[in-house]
């Protein structure tokens, strides 16, 4: 194959790619439409949309209202002529989500299951989802594969996850977990599969990072529809930068992190590992709940400082806390704006838009990610 034809077929599937991801976003189209709005001829779309048609991503549904002469066919996304799983394993329970092409939750879950590095875990893990699937009544052929998102390093190049603290593991190669499953797998970082979900569902391209606030604190950059890796794939582990030098004991053996002070622990211990009544005792104004969350974002908004300092981009708060923060950002804005070099009065930290089961939809959306890319 010469170079040029190489070059025709990727464009040809780059743009049948951009035609494809439109009419996801817009959900009932034309090829008209496309044409203009894509500024791309119209029988080049007419021969995109064919393409699409052919491979059943795509499929016609009736005729749009005319605006004078010949009405022209609706076209719409096959959204559930394939569908992806994904898992978030933590330190006591797994979660479970269904998307299809367009990202949409078609059906989640989360049980209770404490980690433990051995098969007869991970044959549990398929087991539970084998189950989630039956009760979705899912066409097995549909599922393009598993997304698992994973607390720890997750070093892409060897294939391995080469440490988790929280779990206790260290060198867990791809294959020893993905072998007990009967679909292709793919694994995140479990920061970075909650900064994925929330990058794709932005209108704009944009760079941000994303403040995972769980049982343990992570992070992750996410630029332009891609996440930043790192040389070591480490880019945002914030939640061992040390906040207070020699301060509280963090699970890792240090002292000072900001995982100690941040961790949604410190606000769910208090109400018996809840973190739901925490947010409702805080809500009705109780008054201890109330000293512990100025504490806890008085840490928070020297951290988030911090790394916009570093940054210079927006921020979103996610995991547990994040998902709850919304209605407690002009609180959190105010601390933040009080510690700004800088004075302007942006506001550039937000609460999460994916309030349930983040990381594990992320996980499923790079699945799909993989699957739209190629069409």
């Amino acid at each position: 194959m010469g170079i040029k034809q190489a070059t025709n077929m990727e464009v040809k599937k780059n743009n049948r790619n951009r035609v494809f991801r439109y009419i996801c976003k817009h959900g009932t189209v034309s090829n008209p439409d496309i044409s203009y709005n894509m500024k791309m001829s119209l029988p080049t779309v007419t021969q995109i949309t064919k393409e699409l048609i052919e491979k059943g991503v795509i499929e016609e549904s009736g005729e749009l209202h005319s605006t004078g002469g010949r009405r022209a066919k609706a076209l719409t996304a096959a959204v559930n002529v394939k569908q992806a799983v994904g898992l978030d394993i933590t330190k006591n329970h797994v979660s479970f989500v269904l998307t299809n092409l367009t990202g949409k939750i078609l059906k989640y879950v989360r049980i209770f299951l404490p980690y433990i590095h051995e098969e007869g875990y991970y044959q549990r893990v398929n087991e539970e989802m084998e189950k989630f699937l039956d009760e979705s009544d899912v066409d097995r052929n549909k599922i393009l594969g598993v997304g698992i998102s994973f607390p720890g390093i997750v070093d892409l190049d060897r294939e391995l996850i080469t440490y988790s603290h929280i779990l206790d593991v260290r060198m867990v190669s791809f294959d020893s977990v993905s072998c007990f499953f009967d679909y292709p797998c793919i694994f995140l970082n479990d920061a970075n599969a909650g900064a994925y979900a929330e990058g794709t569902c932005l209108e704009e391209k944009e760079r941000f990072f994303y403040l995972s606030l769980s049982n343990t604190v992570g992070g992750a950059v996410f630029d332009s529809d891609r996440l930043v890796q790192g040389d070591h794939f480490r880019t945002g582990e914030v939640g061992h930068m040390t906040l207070v030098p020699d301060g509280k004991i963090c699970y890792c053996g240090k002292r000072g992190c900001l995982d100690a002070y941040c961790s949604a622990l410190n606000l769910s211990d208090l109400t018996d590992g809840k973190l739901e009544k925490f947010f409702e005792l805080l809500e009705k104004k109780d008054q201890r709940v109330e000293e512990i969350w100025d504490i806890y974002t008085n840490f928070l908004a020297v951290a988030l400082n911090n790394i916009h300092m570093v940054l210079d981009c927006n921020i979103i708060l996610g995991g547990y806390v994040g998902s709850y923060a919304e209605s407690y950002m002009p609180d959190i804005w105010r601390k933040v704006s009080g510690r700004n070099t800088f004075t302007d009065d942006e506001r550039f930290v937000d609460s999460c838009r994916y309030k349930l089961e983040a990381a594990a939809l992320g996980a499923a959306l790079e699945v799909i990610e993989n699957f739209v890319k190629d069409i």
